[in-house]
């Protein structure tokens, strides 16, 4: 009281000085009621550290397993949910979302005994909470590991050729491997997929090599054959001049016209084939057009 008067005398009674004198008041009057009785306050400590410790929140693509005084009580989440603090206790939570792993195998032997590096892709997703948290102590690893472990076996029972050419077989086989393994775990594996296969900078030259060897001997072989149906069909077209000198005649002096009427061209004919196909006197009219 006596503290109260002397700051009634120090504050003006109006204005601020008078919503200061009232909070001062309160203020004081919370102070000895604290120092009256402090079991209100301690309750309500009490009560906010429980609050603090007992409320939850899991958000919504996530799950968590409610463990009571160690044994199993159910799954909780998504959304808030209560706990008994000291007695509950909460498993690590579980994201059920699409997840994606990147798994590789370095210098793997196929099965032709080469030396290969394979990047792939592995998609998962947990479908059973409670058997990937119960099942297994960290799925996220045994799924790495088993991924790496699963690549490197397909690629032992593939050749390179098979490797480079059917990813996507390699995938599926490997894609049903890892399900096949993971699914007691509450975990399907739904897509694998290969990204690259790299191979040894010496053995990619021999088979470039070798790739361009083939292609060689395709386009002789195609020339070749080529050169064979040519052949046969002049063997025709002999046998049908044979039978028919007219013909043959005919086709001589259809390419003596196409090679002279051309400006400015010349052509040598032996004297035997102007006389044997009696061109002197087309050509010599040929010649006398040209003049006029």
């Amino acid at each position: 009281m006596i503290f109260t008067r002397s700051i009634r005398k120090q504050i003006p009674v109006s204005g601020p000085g008078a919503a200061l004198l009232v909070v001062l008041l309160v203020a004081g009057g919370v102070t000895g009621a604290v120092l009256r009785n402090p079991l209100p306050i301690i309750a309500g400590l009490l009560t906010g550290m429980y609050c603090l410790f007992a409320v939850k929140v899991i958000n919504q693509w996530e799950k968590a397993a409610l463990l009571r005084l160690g044994k199993y009580a159910g799954l909780r989440g998504p959304g808030m949910f209560w706990i008994i603090p000291v007695i509950d206790s909460l498993s690590t939570y579980v994201d059920q979302r699409i997840r994606v792993t990147d798994v590789s195998a370095e210098s793997a032997l196929t099965r032709d005994t080469v030396p290969v590096n394979v990047d792939a892709i592995v998609f998962w997703v947990v479908w059973s909470a409670e058997k990937s948290i119960l099942e297994v102590a960290d799925f996220a690893e045994a799924v790495t590991l088993g991924a790496q472990t699963a690549l490197r076996e397909c690629i032992g029972r593939h050749e390179l050729a098979q490797l480079l050419t059917e990813r996507e077989t390699l995938g599926n086989a490997l894609q049903k491997v890892l399900d096949e393994k993971t699914n007691p775990w509450g975990i399907t594996v739904q897509s694998v997929e290969i990204r690259d296969v790299k191979i040894p900078q010496a053995l990619e030259d021999a088979m470039s090599r070798q790739a361009q060897a083939e292609r060689e001997r395709q386009a002789r072989i195609i020339l070749g054959d080529a050169e064979t149906q040519i052949s046969n069909k002049f063997a025709e077209a002999a046998a049908v001049y044979r039978d028919n000198p007219v013909a043959l005649h005919l086709r001589a002096m259809n390419m003596l016209y196409e090679a002279i009427k051309e400006k400015g061209s010349m052509v040598i004919v032996p004297s035997s084939a102007v006389e044997t196909m009696g061109l002197g006197g087309m050509l010599a009219t040929t010649a006398l057009g040209k003049n006029q």
